[in-house]
């Protein structure tokens, strides 16, 4: 700020703030966002996660993980009712579980 911004505040007037242009978000060219996998794709990646899946939850059958499908939802509920735990318990282990397991 410079002396006569420092009068105009003392007197309660509006100060200018010297402001910077903001910069642009350089991408690379060659870097594209990931498309979103599509259904078929999904479901291959939870065939894929049910080993370990079977591995965290040991009480759930492999045909109970693969009638799921990977919705996250599902999966809570289940755990909730074979564990007898919380629903936010069982939601946060499975957020756990999808966060460690991300393709």
């Amino acid at each position: 700020m410079n002396a006569s911004s420092d009068e105009n505040a003392a007197k309660g007037g509006v100060t200018s703030v010297d402001s910077k242009p903001a910069a642009k978000a350089i991408t690379h060219p060659l870097k594209r966002a990931r498309a979103l996998p599509s259904a078929t794709e999904l479901k291959g990646i939870w065939k894929q996660r049910i080993g370990a899946a079977r591995i965290a939850w040991g009480r759930l059958t492999e045909d109970e993980l693969l009638q799921i499908e990977g919705h996250e939802q599902k999966l809570s509920g289940l755990i909730q009712q074979r564990y007898a735990i919380t629903r936010d318990e069982a939601a946060k282990q499975v957020r756990a579980f999808f966060s460690k397991h991300r393709p």
